[in-house]
């Protein structure tokens, strides 16, 4: 008997290992810009400052994420 359709071992291991990297950077872009507004949050309840902090680490939070991402991704290219 044949094994039509079904890929071999090695090669799935392989498709796994060359898109690992990729497979969190969505969750780990949406974590970071969710913690930042989340502290954000925090410091204008606890300064007084509505919504200056709260906008200034959501600006933060999407650079850092950016960053991170475009890092992942070109380290990954290599």
């Amino acid at each position: 008997m044949e094994n039509k359709g079904k890929k071999e071992p090695d090669n799935y291991g392989k498709i796994i290992r060359e898109i690992a990297p990729y497979m969190s950077l969505g969750l780990q872009l949406a974590a970071t810009v969710t913690v930042m507004v989340f502290l954000g949050i925090w410091l204008d309840e606890k300064f007084n400052t509505n919504p200056f902090l709260t906008v200034f680490c959501s600006f933060l939070g999407v650079s850092a994420a950016l960053y991170n991402f475009i890092k992942t991704v070109i380290k990954s290219e290599k």
